[in-house]
């Protein structure tokens, strides 16, 4: 296929092959996080301490962190729909394996593996959406495909906690299993990998040799999985342990705040569009993301109703920066380098996830939510004087 073929397919097929790929990164999210559901019941009735439990939640994170790299030189080399049929495949096997298990080590075993399989999902999905929409409308397309993990784990909060909480853990990991079994149907039907120009020696230069861009990127979007976690993890936990809510009316309200913050993320990729800079809007989030999480901590500490409204509120900013990011390394990164780049982009802030559920889980038990949520807007503070606004090219 031809560089020109991108012309040769109709609007209704572009926006068709984001929809799958939407549904697949949202399947692998719910694979990945909807565990992070599972806390309580592991907490209260498995009697885990909440960081052994933040442990088990973190599994998948960390199948994820070590295999992102290794799909992204997959996808560089063999194209979009491979990895993801073969992801998403592996993805549903090791859920069902996850389902069968009873022990915490082997269904924290299991989860690694479902983690490591999902992981497929990231490069191949945002590849597809950056190959098959030119730069005008890119900013957009990739918030609405970046909407897919604030949606997966709103289905996760609002399906895993309950289901768990009534009918068990091995009832529950059957909603991510399916999820992504029916995924893989919908890729196979209308996925098919975007044009890239041939290859010649010499035109595929290590973007990282170049200047600090991409790196700067990276550093800035670990800081900031700091307090989405921390809302993504505990949330729930807090609203039922520290609130008295119902598993059933927190896991609601959770799933509420992902779904705003899923439109923020299409909000904030159409704003880099129109304003011609993704470098800019990535450093609005961060302040936002900084003054959320300090006034979640503050008003919980003091008890006030408002508290909840603001942790929807965190909730939807701390996400919003994941789509600005994907799209910049991937168009800083260019086709032969994108696959690994965006690779490594979602290794440092799975790297970050994974430490932040048993770290955190730590602090909320010495220090309780309200320190722990304002601690972690520290992070954002610092993320603001490393975003890269001077170092970024025009749009193309």
């Amino acid at each position: 296929m031809t560089q020109s073929s991108t012309t040769d397919i109709s609007d209704v097929r572009r926006w068709a092959m984001l929809a799958a790929s939407t549904v697949a990164q949202a399947a692998g999210a719910v694979m990945i996080h909807g565990p992070a559901f599972l806390i309580p019941v592991l907490h209260d009735q498995r009697d885990m301490s909440l960081a052994r439990a933040g442990l088990v939640a973190a599994s998948p994170t960390i199948g994820v962190m070590l295999t992102l790299v290794l799909w992204g030189l997959v996808v560089d080399r063999f194209g979009e729909r491979f990895v993801l049929l073969s992801g998403l495949a592996g993805t549903t096997v090791a859920g069902i394996a996850a389902v069968l298990v009873d022990s915490s080590v082997l269904l924290a075993v299991a989860l690694f593996f479902a983690g490591a399989a999902a992981a497929s999902t990231s490069s191949a999905s945002g590849r597809v959406v950056v190959g098959w929409f030119p730069a005008g409308r890119r900013g957009l397309a990739m918030g609405i495909r970046q909407m897919a993990q604030p949606v997966g784990v709103g289905v996760a909060a609002i399906s895993i906690a309950v289901i768990a909480d009534r009918h068990g853990i091995a009832a529950a990991l059957l909603v991510p299993s399916i999820a992504c079994g029916l995924a893989l149907l919908v890729v196979a039907a209308v996925v098919i990998d975007p044009p890239r120009p041939e290859r010649r020696v010499g035109d595929a230069p290590n973007p990282y040799a170049a200047d600090g861009y991409l790196s700067r990127i990276h550093g800035v979007s670990v800081l900031l999985v700091v307090p989405q976690f921390m809302v993504w993890t505990f949330a729930l936990v807090w609203l039922v342990q520290d609130r008295d809510w119902s598993p059933a009316a927190a896991g609601t309200l959770v799933a509420i705040a992902q779904l705003v913050g899923a439109f923020g993320r299409i909000a904030v990729g159409h704003l880099s569009d129109v304003v011609g800079s993704r470098m800019r809007p990535l450093r609005w989030v961060a302040m936002g993301a900084a003054a959320s999480m300090l006034l979640l901590g503050l008003t919980s500490g003091a008890d006030w109703s408002v508290a909840v409204g603001l942790m929807v509120l965190a909730t939807a900013i701390t996400v919003a920066d994941n789509g600005l990011a994907f799209t910049a390394v991937a168009e800083r990164a260019g086709p032969f380098w994108s696959g690994r780049a965006l690779g490594i982009q979602n290794t440092a802030q799975f790297l970050a996830a994974s430490a932040v559920p048993p770290i955190a889980g730590l602090a909320i038990t010495e220090w309780g939510y309200a320190a722990a949520f304002a601690t972690s807007a520290l992070f954002p503070l610092v993320a603001i004087a490393l975003v890269p606004v001077a170092d970024e090219r025009a749009l193309s």
